[in-house]
């Protein structure tokens, strides 16, 4: 399987070692980007990336490709994945698919004319093993008719102060914080309710990443933490003075088409930080944290707990479990047609809900997606 990629960044880079761990014949024949940060990964851990290009069109026509994959800042997602869809290309492209309601709508008018199948989307988290057992406990029915979710995804000071030094820290590249870093979690619990969100509601902003709340009089082995891990493209030493515009806080309630309601937080400057949810039901409800490693089912009737386990993951994974996995089913869709969790509309709709979700902390209001979803339908041709 010959393999070109756009974007050679760390998500890709590592993404290249974990694809070729699953199969074989996995060959990744070239890349383009001027500056592939990722680069050193894939050489420290062994995995060949072939020679460089200098233009997508080079790749995909010298390469001979089987699947292109793109790992690019998130602003040129559409122009790339439209090159690799006029090409006939299947395409792999990481998150969030694109940055804009714009750019959603004229995706979705390419997906129109080329059909979702040419396109995956690699929101890992629909692979991980305790959203797979979350989606079976309410399948077999123990939640019953779900009324409210209650979820979270937090970082660690660390790894928020990466956001503020990365390219990431400017929306103009990679779309809000929400969108960013959360249309993960965002996707989990669409796929949980099975009806698209109406209601919009949210509040947020830049609290802890703040000059004001620069250490003091410590040295610089003590700011470590906020140097810990790597910036990219466009990468700054600057934290708590960051010119970035993204956020370090929001909360967003969401009313769904089906009455139910989501309260969704986010923060980036969490020292204990956890990613968790409770999913409650007419029956029962469900509750876990990806982090913590845990789920549990309870039965609203008896108090029973039906369910009570917990996770080991390789160190391979950098999301509990989930890479690998997600690399050997969108492998085995390449190869054998098999069906994948989630899809290219899957993740445009929890991208626009995110967005959405930005409008309204922006307005101050509750946004009503309905036009939206008219907007979004009629681009991907429903009801011609």
């Amino acid at each position: 399987m010959r393999v070109g990629i756009v974007g050679l960044g760390y998500r890709l880079g590592y993404l290249a070692r974990v694809f070729s761990l699953a199969r074989s014949d996995f060959e990744i024949v070239g890349y383009v980007d001027p500056a592939p940060a990722g680069l050193p990964y894939t050489q420290e851990h062994g995995a060949s990336v072939g020679k460089s290009y200098e233009s997508i069109e080079a790749l995909i026509d010298e390469g001979q490709l089987d699947l292109l994959m793109i790992g690019s800042p998130n602003h040129l997602h559409l122009d790339h994945i439209r090159i690799g869809l006029e090409r006939g290309m299947k395409i792999f492209t990481e998150k969030p698919v694109v940055t804009s309601v714009e750019d959603t709508m004229a995706l979705a008018e390419l997906i129109a004319r080329y059909g979702s199948d040419n396109l995956m989307v690699g929101l890992v988290l629909r692979y991980a093993p305790l959203y797979v057992d979350l989606r079976r406990a309410q399948a077999e029915g123990h939640l019953g008719e779900i009324a409210s979710i209650e979820a979270s995804e937090h970082i660690p000071p660390y790894h928020g102060a990466f956001f503020m030094r990365d390219w990431r820290r400017y929306e103009k590249y990679a779309g809000s914080f929400m969108l960013e870093k959360c249309c993960h979690d965002i996707d989990l619990y669409n796929g949980v309710m099975g009806c698209r969100p109406r209601y919009v509601a949210s509040f947020g902003g830049r609290k802890s990443f703040v000059p004001e709340n620069a250490p003091q009089n410590v040295g610089v082995n003590d700011l470590e933490v906020y140097h810990r891990k790597p910036s990219g493209w466009l990468g700054s030493d600057k934290v708590f003075d960051s010119d970035g515009d993204i956020i370090d806080f929001q909360t967003a309630i969401v009313q769904y088409e089906s009455g139910a309601s989501l309260v969704f937080h986010t923060n980036i400057n969490v020292p204990d930080d956890f990613r968790r949810f409770a999913v409650i039901g007419s029956k029962g409800m469900a509750e876990g944290d990806f982090i913590r490693n845990y789920f549990k089912v309870t039965d609203a009737l008896t108090s029973d707990r039906l369910e009570d386990k917990t996770y080991q993951t390789s160190d391979l994974s950098q999301h509990y479990g989930a890479d690998e996995q997600m690399a050997e089913d969108i492998l085995k869709h390449m190869v054998e047609g098999a069906p994948l969790p989630v899809s290219v509309t899957d993740a445009l709709e929890a991208g626009l809900l995110a967005l959405s979700m930005d409008e309204a902390m922006r307005t101050r209001s509750v946004v009503d997606m309905t036009p939206i979803w008219q907007r979004f339908d009629a681009a991907l041709g429903k009801g011609k």
